[in-house]
């Protein structure tokens, strides 16, 4: 199970976003860090779009970090681990 430290819910990222806007119609941000803002609040819509969308059927047994109302950070899987090896009927003849 994920430390709490790796789990980021619905209301914490609504509060980030909050934050972010707050800068953002300030109008006082440099030109990078207004646009690191931007992509940040898209990011966060992104997110909240997708929580919204996975939400689980009313009555729903699934457990909160199964339920698509909070967000846990997974290893990267390298495609390569996961797919098949063909394996040829005979051997390559290499050059000598």
């Amino acid at each position: 199970m994920p430390s709490d430290d790796l789990v980021m819910g619905r209301g914490e990222l609504e509060r980030v976003r909050e934050w972010a806007l707050q800068r953002l119609a300030a109008g006082s941000e440099p030109p990078w860090s207004w646009y690191q803002l931007m992509k940040l609040r898209e990011a966060i819509d992104a997110l909240l779009e997708g929580m919204a969308v996975t939400q689980p059927m009313a009555g729903s047994q699934e457990s909160p970090l199964r339920s698509g109302t909070c967000l846990r950070l997974v290893d990267e899987v390298d495609p390569q681990d996961t797919a098949l090896h063909r394996r040829f009927p005979h051997k390559i003849p290499l050059p000598t």
